[in-house]
């Protein structure tokens, strides 16, 4: 799934098994910040290392909402083919309500890490911010080069939470809340986005690109779309934010803004390689 940007391996472990309302938030924000300006660039970026074509049969694997395996649906054409991939049975459900039907794209129930394709299945593959969820990415990517065809091209996004920086509010707050942002999800790889390029390199792919692409928000709502540690709507139960710095926080960040001096920027690469 592409999922959400918390950095919470737990709450994407089992999305299936979440009480209804939840899921449709999570499902909510995973539309909203495909809107994002900031990630429609990340995206652009991304669409341009894959290179689709049409006639291409294609992955996405963790496609969530299922936008991007649309818009690839209709640059390959009839005579092409998407496989949209998910762990999450409701995910897929939900995204392929919104795909009308003429559209090229078959959902798949599945797992990056355990791909149900034989190998050189796929012209080209695409996998957006699922690693840093992933126990073992290198095997999933090592899965994703398997299914790929040799001169195919396989094209990673994920994000390093760790170049996650903030202007506006005291640093002393803003050192706070980000390391507990960090730490709230043992076993998350928080540094996922940087380490795209030698897990390519590892997977034996050739001609490995990384761009990274910094995402900029100048104001609380907009960052708020990506960075759920900005949202004053993410229940405490979350955990992102130390209840003791919850009330302070939000007001911090709300006076950044109403000055017009709040800033955050953060990070998202995108690597590519082809496959030998």
């Amino acid at each position: 799934m592409t999922e959400p940007e918390p950095p919470d391996a737990g709450a994407f472990s089992d999305i299936d098994a979440l009480p209804e309302p939840v899921f449709e938030l999570l499902f909510g924000v995973l539309r909203g910040m495909a809107e994002h300006p900031e990630i429609q660039r990340v995206r652009r970026t991304a669409w341009d290392a894959l290179q689709p074509m049409p006639g291409q049969r294609l992955l996405d694997a963790g496609a969530g909402a299922g936008e991007v395996a649309r818009a690839l649906a209709a640059a390959v054409g009839e005579q092409g083919e998407v496989v949209a991939m998910d762990s999450s049975a409701r995910t897929l459900q939900a995204a392929r309500a919104l795909t009308p039907p003429e559209l090229p794209i078959r959902f798949v129930q599945g797992s990056v890490t355990d791909l149900e394709f034989p190998a050189e299945t796929f012209d080209g593959v695409r996998s957006e911010r699922v690693l840093q969820h992933v126990p073992d990415p290198d095997r999933a990517v090592r899965e994703l080069a398997r299914v790929t065809r040799r001169g195919g091209r396989v094209c990673l996004v994920d994000t390093d939470w760790e170049s996650a920086a903030l202007d506006g509010v005291p640093a002393n707050l803003a050192t706070a809340v980000r390391e507990r942002m960090l730490n709230v999800a043992p076993g998350h790889h928080n540094d996922m986005g940087r380490t795209l390029r030698r897990r390519l390199l590892r997977a034996s792919l050739d001609d490995v690109t990384a761009t990274p692409v910094t995402c900029l928000f100048l104001d609380p709502a907009s960052a708020a779309v990506v960075l759920p540690v900005m949202d004053p709507a993410i229940p405490p139960e979350a955990g992102m934010i130390p209840d003791d710095l919850r009330e302070q926080w939000f007001t911090a960040i709300a006076a950044a803004g109403e000055r017009g001096e709040f800033l955050a920027v953060l990070t998202i690469w995108v690597a590519a390689g082809v496959r030998r």
